[in-house]
């Protein structure tokens, strides 16, 4: 089924994707926010450019973006799958706290900001080009891995990565020379059990994307955590 939603507002649209069949396309998007929001159960194509918060408190199901989308992508999901194949903005993955967000291109400022995870619950969020300044700002739990593609030899992110970070871990596709973190998180190479886990992210990537899995994986990786299980601890208990 395909809906036309050029003149259509973000309730209509989702009032459509309701009484759709299992697969819905979206055709003429121009930056109606919240599509998808809450969904559950249907995959959704959406053609155009979404507005913010696509895919916000999303509960399973899928949403594939054949283009760009703005900020907020898959703002508190709780499960599902978002792919973008093109850049996103700003605060992607705000608060997710499960299922995964794959971007072809570049993200914005603060990717993955508060992500957290909770019991069999581990959210990740695949960026295959560069991503903005305050990269998994306070995030608490799972997976944000930048592969960097395409960087031309910029860094693959911006300023300030892991400010406030006490959970999760973060993969960057880089030997993180040029990159200054916080005292509170440290970085190390992967090990080989490490590669294991990013191949897995790095193949899933490739399937959607259509990159090669052997080129990305030949290159440094480093993963990033917090150096202690209470981080920050020392900023708010006197001595």
């Amino acid at each position: 089924m395909t809906t036309d939603t050029k003149l259509m507002e973000f309730p209509a649209i989702n009032e459509s994707i309701r009484k759709a069949g299992k697969s819905v396309t979206l055709s003429g998007v121009i930056g109606q926010r919240f599509i998808g929001a809450g969904m559950s159960d249907k995959i959704v194509t959406v053609n155009g450019v979404p507005g913010n918060a696509l895919g916000a408190y999303l509960n399973g199901g899928k949403i594939v973006v054949c283009g760009n989308a703005q900020d907020a992508v898959g703002d508190t999901m709780n499960d599902g799958k978002i792919i973008v194949h093109g850049n996103i903005g700003d605060a992607a993955g705000y608060a997710m706290r499960g299922g995964s967000i794959y971007v072809k291109g570049n993200a914005g400022y603060r990717a993955g900001i508060h992500m957290k995870a909770y019991k069999e619950k581990v959210p990740v969020m695949v960026i295959g080009g560069t991503a903005g300044s305050f990269l998994g700002e306070y995030q608490a739990g799972g997976v944000i891995v930048v592969l960097g593609l395409k960087s031309k030899d910029e860094r693959i992110v911006g300023n300030f990565p892991c400010t406030g970070m006490h959970g999760g871990r973060m993969i960057l596709r880089s030997d993180c020379r040029d990159i200054v973190f916080p005292a509170q998180v440290s970085k190390k190479p992967a090990t080989q059990k490490d590669l294991k886990e990013i191949k897995k992210y790095v193949t899933e990537y490739c399937r959607l994307f259509g990159d090669t899995v052997e080129g990305i994986m030949n290159s440094p990786f480093m993963i990033v955590t917090p150096n202690s299980k209470n981080p920050y601890k020392q900023l708010y208990v006197a001595n």
